[in-house]
């Protein structure tokens, strides 16, 4: 039988809801394995721990367990067996009382482990009701773009002090749920398990619209004027790109299946918007052509 959970967390039996959280995530925080890799007696008393919260982080629990109605296993206390051997209840001095098939001495055994088997109760856990499954809880990750497209690990911290590692899948999308599971809240019959929904960073390049991804990308006056090949920057790394003669900013040129993961196993596209940009310091040559420009072919581009 597990010992008084009050004793366990360390709290008296008058603490409050609030002061069994704070008893249970100081001691979860020191006793977690993830802090104590391969200290078998850390790993016990982090289960006793949490097998403590359980019952008394249940209101109800908390409340058949104060009034004797379960124990600190979390299973029902017998009832309806009498002491008297008359009755054909269960006889302390020894054995069943009704007088006929079984008595014995059950000195150092666990009645209530088997009245458990005899009721069945162990093939789903203890006691009569059956155990609980602890709840699932809920959170966010926040990936970069890169690794929503390239998958990769990270790390989420809980606010009872574990952290786990999280595989993010290839192609991850935006607000894509995953589920861990037996990383959720402990629970009499196993812990529940983690759901966490995946949200993509914003990034400093590329911006996001839907499934495709849009970024600004500069180029010289030259370079609009005669069409160059330019260097442009992709998730997975720099490409070439062919800009057209005569382009104009605002323009965008399209990079197939470089955006953002569809679910379908596809990929949006990528749009490069050209900005034209003009060097920071204004060449006298390049001053003299535009005064000559304007003055011999002029245009206004605003009434195109």
């Amino acid at each position: 039988m597990a010992q008084d959970p009050y004793s366990e967390l360390g709290v008296a039996r008058t603490a409050s809801a609030d002061e069994i959280r704070k008893a249970f995530r100081k001691l979860a925080k020191q006793y977690h394995p993830d802090k104590n890799p391969g200290d078998a007696k850390a790993e016990e008393r982090f289960k006793r721990v949490s097998a403590a919260f359980d019952l008394l982080g249940d209101a109800d629990k908390r409340k058949k367990f104060d009034r004797g109605e379960i124990d600190a296993d979390g299973r029902e206390t017998m009832r309806g067996f009498s002491g008297d051997p008359r009755a054909g209840g269960f006889s302390p001095g020894g054995g069943f009382g009704g007088g006929q098939g079984f008595s014995g001495s059950f000195e150092g055994v666990d009645l209530n482990d088997i009245f458990g088997d005899i009721l069945g109760a162990r093939g789903g856990g203890r006691g009569f009701g059956g155990p609980t499954k602890g709840a699932d809880v809920r959170g966010k990750a926040e990936i970069d773009l890169e690794q929503a497209i390239k998958g990769g690990k990270t790390r989420l911290a809980f606010s009872d002090g574990r952290t786990i590692e999280v595989t993010i899948p290839k192609g991850a999308i935006d607000g894509q749920m995953l589920r861990l599971k037996g990383q959720g809240a402990p629970g009499r019959a196993g812990p529940g398990d983690a759901i966490i929904e995946l949200e993509i960073r914003p990034h400093p390049v590329f911006k996001r619209e839907g499934e495709s991804l849009v970024m600004d990308l500069p180029i010289s006056v030259p370079d609009a004027v005669l069409g160059a090949k330019v260097e442009a920057p992709t998730p997975e790394g720099p490409v070439t790109l062919t800009v057209p003669k005569g382009s104009s900013s605002g323009a965008r040129l399209r990079l197939k299946a470089r955006g953002l993961p569809d679910g379908r196993g596809g990929r949006g596209d990528l749009f490069a918007r050209l900005q034209i940009v003009l060097p920071e310091a204004i060449d006298p040559a390049l001053e003299a052509f535009a005064e000559e420009w304007r003055k011999d072919r002029p245009y206004t581009p605003r009434k195109r």
